[in-house]
């Protein structure tokens, strides 16, 4: 066996640690995003939002101080400009929490949370968003929006989303399994088969918010699936395994789907479908519950 010379030792472990150093220096924002409790930025200086905004109009927020989809947000985004265009609805997309002040949120109707993660909003920004939604406005979220996102705050874990994220399988990440519908009177699910068969980063959740009265639109079927995590965390939540949902939030519409981790989910057609009829939803153009409307806004279609 022919050793390694003290100097190839040294060589090998200089290279060693200047690919270290260019490792973290290159991705030191993933790190802190990932492991070190997420990034502090919070914005004080709102967006200027377009004087001829149509109404109903939705707000798309991406921000992410914690784990940061990068190729999903930028998809869901396109994707609900194109919805937005094909429907008539006005539209602003933004990363900028400071378009969470009561001025500007009364000139939408809903909000859509893409992939958001980690603390994003002042106490200010956070007072004017629970107002907005509990007064009548409509919310629609999807994945990271429910997994990664203002844990410190009760109110958006425990009662907007309504159920605690704990994990996704790990070996692989990304398995096909079976969702199940058990409501095709909703808008979201209304054109979707009662068998949906596909691939998706599953999240598991440490009860389902069935228990508090929420509306589960679709359950994950366990068995079509390996819901193991991280070193062997078993992430199964049973028969009652809920992948999307909706409720009452106050006067406002609240949905929320565990589905979306890749860009390309948001081309499928029936995700497509889904946050469609969702959205649709959330502005009140279609489907009931959680009256009585505000009567401060313009929700009606072609308004």
């Amino acid at each position: 066996m022919k050793l390694v010379s003290r100097k190839g030792c040294g060589l090998l472990v200089l290279g060693v640690i200047v690919a270290l150093g260019l490792f973290l220096l290159v991705n030191r924002d993933t790190i802190q995003r990932m492991f070190l409790g997420g990034v502090k930025v919070y914005e004080t200086q709102a967006p200027d939002i377009p004087a001829d905004l149509p109404r109903p109009a939705i707000l798309v927020f991406s921000k992410t101080n914690g784990f940061r989809h990068e190729e999903a947000i930028p998809a869901a985004n396109d994707l609900f400009a194109r919805l937005a265009q094909e429907n008539g609805w006005g539209i602003y997309t933004t990363e900028n929490g400071a378009a969470f002040s009561p001025e500007i949120l009364a000139r939408f109707d809903a909000v859509v949370f893409n992939n958001v993660s980690g603390d994003v909003f002042t106490p200010d920004q956070r007072e004017a968003f629970k107002s907005f939604i509990e007064n009548g406005g409509g919310f629609v979220g999807f994945h990271g929006s429910g997994g990664d996102n203002e844990y410190a705050w009760t109110w958006y874990v425990d009662e907007l989303i309504g159920a605690q994220f704990i994990g996704h399988p790990m070996d692989p990440q990304f398995q096909q399994a079976t969702l199940r519908v058990e409501d095709k009177n909703h808008p979201a699910t209304a054109t979707l088969p009662d068998e949906w068969t596909r691939e998706e980063e599953w999240y598991s959740f440490a009860a389902s918010p069935r228990a508090k009265g929420y509306n589960v639109l679709l359950t994950l079927d366990e068995a079509t699936y390996q819901p193991e995590g991280l070193m062997g965390q078993d992430l199964a939540m049973g028969a009652d395994h809920p992948m999307v949902w909706w409720h009452c939030q106050g006067q406002g519409r609240a949905f929320f789907s565990a589905l979306g981790h890749k860009a390309e989910y948001y081309a499928e057609a029936g995700n497509v479908a889904l946050l469609l009829g969702a959205t649709r939803w959330a502005l009140r153009l279609e489907g009931e519950g959680c009256d009585p409307a505000p009567t401060n806004g313009t929700n009606g279609e072609g308004e």
